[in-house]
């Protein structure tokens, strides 16, 4: 597809080709209509057409799957980075559903991989101060508009990596509802690093030397995540880990940072804490880095791993996916602990922290995995990155 659009320097149809043979993603990922057409058609009308399939498309199965009506609905947040027409894409929602008029919606727009728990924490806020109502969380990407048709190579990767997709979440503050409810939020903690010029055009769109605008992601990206990382956890450690990882986690910071003492940061076993982890598919590079820092499993890394193979890189959806991936497998048993980690542009690593209320039966959920999820895990094999 991409030789035939006649664009592409046959070096960089050679360098796409490498990275989507490395990147960990399968063949059964989704693009768009106006992407794969021959030839492509990238027009705001094509971007409209992708963005209502995939809102419309989870929140009808959100709403059967609930039975809650759209005039229950009290607070609407959407967040999709860089598709951002006017009427908003909550607009579009209120306007498809018919929300009540007094419905307090927000649209997060140019905020990265990691506005989907940005979202879930400003609904977090909004149910404190609005009793007995529901909050409809949509988190998305839009490939359409954003698909990158020059030669610069780190406007490529997102080509190769990012992938067509969205979730819908309902979130409620009503007493009736705790028992048919999954999940109950616990925690959440953000991290901004964009004070630092670095960390702050790691992940970049701008136009290249053609006039053509596409995403840059920068070679500091890896070092930039994992500095974040280590900001969030300081801060989220305390609130999760048992005292015994508190205790040897401070007493190296404090033997690092005031009696200077040249000794390896130490990472808590943050598997005391949790029982499951779901971490942004944001790469191959972005798991294997993570896997090896919080010394995780196989097992642990397989809900992330298998959403990258069988999804792509869905952006802040990635994190759903890969939450229904565990309930698909039956692994989801009352009292288990989730944290979720997703990192974005600007740049930001967000967590948020899950207690589930009740054992999930797969046989009774409706979620992307069920009609296949007997075929995971497929074997991705570790390769070098690029």
């Amino acid at each position: 597809m991409s030789k035939s659009v006649g664009t592409f320097s046959d070096g960089n149809l050679e360098f796409q080709r490498k990275i989507v043979e490395r990147s960990g993603l399968g063949d059964s990922t989704y693009l768009p209509e106006a992407v794969t057409n021959v030839p492509p058609n990238p027009c705001m009308a094509e971007a409209r057409k992708e963005a209502e399939a995939v809102m419309f498309g989870a929140i009808d199965e959100l709403l059967a799957k609930t039975s809650v009506k759209p005039k229950d609905i009290g607070i609407l947040v959407v967040n999709c980075s860089l598709f951002n027409p006017t009427p908003s894409l909550s607009a579009m929602i209120v306007n498809h559903y018919k929300l009540r008029g007094n419905v307090i919606s927000y649209n997060l727009g140019g905020m990265g991989c990691s506005a989907g728990l940005i979202s879930i924490d400003l609904a977090k806020d909004l149910l404190q101060v609005h009793p007995n109502t529901y909050a409809l969380v949509l988190s998305m990407e839009n490939i359409t508009l954003n698909w990158y048709f020059g030669n610069e190579k780190s406007m490529l990767l997102p080509n190769c990596l990012f992938r067509m997709g969205g979730a819908a979440v309902l979130l409620s503050n009503k007493r009736s509802d705790k028992k048919r409810s999954k999940y109950q939020l616990v925690h959440t903690v953000r991290t901004h690093k964009g004070a630092d010029d670095k960390c702050f055009t790691c992940v970049y769109q701008l136009e290249d030397s053609d006039g053509k605008v596409g995403v840059s992601l920068s070679k500091e990206l890896m070092a930039v995540a994992g500095d974040a990382l280590k900001t969030n956890i300081t801060t989220l450690g305390p609130l999760v880990l048992p005292m015994s990882e508190q205790f040897l986690f401070f007493a190296t910071l404090v033997g690092r940072k005031l009696l200077k003492a040249k000794i390896r940061p130490y990472i808590p076993d943050f598997k005391l804490a949790f029982e499951h982890f779901c971490i942004h598919a944001g790469g191959r590079a972005v798991l294997d880095e993570l896997e090896k820092n919080l010394q995780l499993s196989d097992w642990h890394m397989e809900p992330s791993r298998m959403t990258l193979h069988r999804f792509g890189n869905t952006s802040s959806s990635s994190l759903w996916y890969e939450l229904a991936y565990s309930e698909a497998k039956g692994r989801i048993r009352k009292g288990d602990r989730t944290w979720q980690i997703a990192f974005g542009s600007g740049f930001k690593c967000n967590s948020a922290v899950w207690k589930a209320l009740r054992s999930i039966n797969p046989d009774k959920e409706m979620n992307p995995w069920m009609d296949e999820i007997h075929q995971f895990p497929v074997d991705v094999p570790k390769v070098a990155r690029i």
